[in-house]
């Protein structure tokens, strides 16, 4: 299950989008580290489509975990090469200017 949360901070936003597995957990690898915090990836399930528009609207994003790294993948709104691992957890951050 993937979960999406939209946070608004003025005239800015930032969509986080994780598989819903991995909240509250953190990963730690070399001088990598991620906190899956249950306040900033904890949304809500929504349609893959929504999930899909929202993402293709919005100007950054953090995307974590396998289902969530496919989805935002296959529907061209990042790239390949912009995914990290940390102990095997893929992550990718969108930021458009």
């Amino acid at each position: 299950m993937i979960l999406l949360k939209l946070h608004k901070n003025g005239n800015s936003e930032v969509v986080s989008l994780c598989d819903s597995n991995l909240i509250g957990k953190t990963f730690e690898e070399r001088k990598l580290r991620i906190e899956i915090s249950e306040r900033f990836y904890k949304g809500e399930e929504l349609p893959k489509k929504k999930v899909i528009m929202i993402l293709k609207n919005c100007n950054n994003a953090n995307v974590v975990g396998e289902e969530s790294i496919k989805l935002a993948l296959d529907n061209n709104i990042i790239e390949k090469e912009s995914i990290l691992k940390i102990k095997k957890i893929p992550i990718s951050y969108l930021i458009r200017t």
